[in-house]
């Protein structure tokens, strides 16, 4: 696979992305802010009771936004070049970003112990996250790609152990609709699962030795 090594093009691929996130990132509180004449007609505590699964995808959405930016972030500081299979997975990962407003405000519109909704957002959520695992383990794989100064500090266990909390997250969230969006809170066990499962591996690389 072809390496592509022009420092202009790899900083327009960095840049872009960043811009396409900030932009993503910003759109998630437009309708809060379209709320401005309600909250003052009503008041900041019954704006906030009425109005609380709309502010829980906003503050769920930007969490994850955000996170899903820091590991692009640090991924893509591995690496100075790029392939045209990376660039196509990084506007695969861009679409789902872009997704992400659409799918919040779906989320925050549509009456509570909705099945559908819950798994179109959780969904969104899932296809990002699989597709920067996607690309990181293509930067890995990919000779030549890795700076020399970052060999051995990819942990693909990592983006693993978000993906199967964000699977059983979605499979309760349909069974179970009436915690909705609250099952997101697995998420919160992606670190104490990452290392149980770190243990886990390695006892059984240990074993097969």
């Amino acid at each position: 696979m072809a390496v592509v090594r022009t420092q202009r093009g790899f900083d327009r691929l960095v840049n872009f992305s960043d811009a396409v996130v900030a932009i993503a990132i910003t759109l998630l509180i437009l309708p809060l802010v379209d709320a401005g004449p309600e909250v003052a007609k009503e008041g900041i505590g019954p704006y906030f009771q009425h109005n609380f699964w709309q502010l829980l995808a906003f503050v769920i959405s930007f969490v994850v936004i955000a996170r899903l930016w820091m590991v692009h972030h640090q991924v893509f500081g591995w690496i100075d070049s790029y392939t045209p299979a990376l660039l196509w997975l990084n506007m695969l990962w861009l679409a789902c970003i872009v997704f992400m407003p659409f799918t919040a405000n779906v989320l925050s519109d549509s009456p509570n112990e909705k099945p559908d909704v819950y798994a179109l957002y959780i969904g969104n959520l899932l296809l990002t996250t699989l597709a920067m695992q996607l690309m990181e383990i293509l930067i890995v794989r990919t000779p030549g790609m890795l700076l020399e100064e970052a060999t051995g500090q990819s942990d693909m266990l990592r983006g693993w152990t978000f993906i199967i909390l964000l699977v059983i997250s979605g499979v309760l969230a349909v069974v179970f609709p009436s915690v909705g969006m609250l099952w997101l809170l697995l998420l919160f066990l992606s670190r104490p699962l990452h290392v149980l499962l770190g243990r886990m591996t390695r006892s059984r690389e240990h074993a097969g030795a």
